[in-house]
């Protein structure tokens, strides 16, 4: 049994397949199963694994007879995983060296907990690397095992599945699985730290975050599909609702939900120009149904943003970002008329 299952879902990104498969093959800690799961890609990228599945022993390729999506194919590669801990990588998206041995010799001095949390970086096609705003987060003190009680600061993290080690019998307990659509990292993330009793965290950049100037990123693609962002807090509100000890955490993930609504629908290219209205109502009933008593936003101009989101009232929000940027505009050239 290997220490570590690294999942990889694929599909069509042929041009940084070979990178982010080497980036797990030449980790210095050996003691891993690569689970390349092949997405039904219509590009190259079955043979890329194909071809590496012939040189090293420890990749292993699942081809799937049809696309069924990223959450789907990494409930693939969780059927088969075999090792003591799950970790999942992104096909465009690298490894930085060392990162697995970093991790088992965490683990083991924190006796085996059932999550460990990393940092990442953004990486641009101009070489530049950016780590994430969350850096503090890593470098706070406090006990090396903890709680999310203790360190409830980790819920202000980028809720993704990729910057975590699982312990594969926590997953197996707790029932984690991905469900099909965009934003699938939501009800994963949330559960499994609300649920965990023993986590730590590594002060270490332990994945390039590739950021595709092409549109090759689906959550930056425009497309009804944004709306699936409902059904998945859904299914995260239906997890605190069967476990009722969990309720104090209910105001935190609310507040959290109207944040990521606020930004899935503020960053350009994602809500179509002719959904945004609709985006806007459905939000507006999603709110109403699940926000907690006693929930006060945040205060300043974030926190009015998303309240004028979760009460639907769209022109008055596009107002007030209209607004801002305005500032922002004038701020900039200011600030350029001064070091003139």
């Amino acid at each position: 049994m290997p220490r570590f299952s690294v999942i990889v879902p694929v599909y069509q990104v042929q041009d940084y397949l070979a990178e982010c498969l080497d980036s797990v093959l030449t980790q210095s800690c050996p003691d891993f199963e690569l689970i390349a799961v092949d997405d039904h890609s219509p590009d190259g990228c079955g043979a890329i694994l194909d071809r590496a599945a012939e040189r090293d022993e420890r990749v292993r390729v699942i081809h799937l007879p049809a696309n069924v999506g990223l959450g789907r194919a990494r409930n693939a590669g969780l059927d088969v995983a075999t090792g003591d801990y799950v970790i999942f990588l992104d096909s465009d998206d690298t490894f930085t060296p060392g990162l697995l041995a970093a991790i088992e010799a965490r683990l083991t001095a924190c006796a085996d907990p059932e999550i460990l949390v990393y940092d990442y970086a953004r990486t641009y096609a101009d070489g530049r690397v950016v780590r994430s705003n969350s850096a503090p987060i890593f470098a706070r003190s406090g006990p090396d095992v903890f709680t999310l009680d203790q360190r409830p600061d980790l819920l202000d993290l980028l809720m993704v599945v990729w910057n975590k080690a699982y312990r594969r019998d926590y997953i197996a307990a707790q029932g984690l699985r991905f469900p099909a659509g965009y934003y699938e990292d939501t009800p994963w993330t949330f559960p499994a730290l609300l649920s965990a009793t023993r986590m730590t965290v590594l002060d270490l950049v332990g994945v390039h975050y590739r950021q595709r100037e092409e549109g090759g990123n689906i959550l930056a693609t425009a497309s009804r599909k944004h709306f699936d962002v409902f059904a998945q807090y859904d299914l995260v509100f239906d997890f605190l609702d069967r476990h009722p000890e969990l309720d104090r955490w209910r105001r935190v993930v609310y507040g959290r939900m109207v944040h990521h609504l606020n930004t899935v629908v503020s960053k350009p290219g994602r809500i179509p120009p002719g959904d945004r209205r609709e985006y806007f109502r459905r939000a507006a009933e999603h709110c109403a149904r699940l926000r907690p008593e006693g929930y006060r936003p945040v205060p300043g101009v974030s926190g009015l943003r998303t309240e004028l989101l979760s009460q639907g009232r769209y022109l008055t929000y596009q107002g007030v970002r209209a607004l801002a940027r305005t500032r922002q505009v004038a701020a900039k050239a200011a600030h350029v008329a001064l070091r003139g």
